[in-house]
């Protein structure tokens, strides 16, 4: 259940190359609460988030994307993590319960592992674990969503791990999308089963963005943004 590759249909996407044009840095970004815990260097193409006594922090593109290759290299907080999700994840607005979006998600409790997960118009259900190989604290590793009307990719240090092809007559992520980031406590989700109890023994806690790229040519607003 946990392999390296997993897919949700037995064909392998080929990817509409119009559709993932070339990718520059993400150069601008907002942050949605607790600008204090974020830190972008744009100078050095690094965002660093952190999560201690005062909560956690989301950045997010200052633009919407409809479809493309995104990706960045990701160093994962280290100590006991228990209780935390870090991630990286498209959503085509955090909190609207209609939201369309395409994840991976670490799980404080196993650094070992990582989830993938979508949602068409706020329905989910689709999570996946992978089995990562590594420490996802230990170093960066390159996290990578590859996007288009009839495909999805999750790739992590060029890889394939997960692929999904879009089905007549079943949801499908369609909708523009931000890319987004966060590191934040959900160990009160299903008792803590999901991510564990939280310790926080080892805070603060610093989740570390490198080279985040976006595909610019498929921005729906203003690429002035970025």
């Amino acid at each position: 259940m946990h392999s390296w590759l997993t897919k949700d249909r037995s064909a392998t996407p080929m990817a509409d190359p119009s559709l993932h044009p070339e990718t520059h840095p993400l150069k601008f970004v907002a942050v949605d609460y607790s600008p204090e815990l974020c830190t972008h260097s744009p100078e050095s193409s690094t965002i660093t988030l952190t999560f201690d006594h005062r909560g956690g922090s989301r950045w997010r593109s200052t633009t919407r994307f409809q479809y493309g290759t995104f990706s960045s290299l990701i160093q994962c907080p280290k100590g006991n993590t228990s209780g935390l999700n870090f991630n990286i994840y498209l959503s085509s607005l955090e909190g609207d319960k209609s939201q369309d979006e395409i994840d991976f998600e670490f799980l404080g409790k196993d650094k070992r592992i990582v989830q993938t997960n979508y949602y068409t118009a706020g329905t989910g259900k689709k999570e996946e674990i992978h089995d990562l190989g590594f420490d996802c604290s230990d170093g960066f590793h390159e996290y990578v969503i590859k996007w288009d009307p009839d495909s999805i990719q999750w790739l992590i240090d060029g890889k394939v791990i997960r692929s999904l092809l879009r089905v007549d007559g079943e949801g499908f992520p369609q909708k523009p999308m931000f890319l987004y980031a966060s590191v934040w406590d959900a160990s009160h989700i299903a008792e803590g089963r999901w991510t564990g109890p939280y310790m926080g023994c080892d805070a603060p806690y610093l989740c570390l963005y490198k080279n985040v790229h976006v595909p610019i040519g498929t921005a729906v607003e203003e690429a002035g943004d970025f």
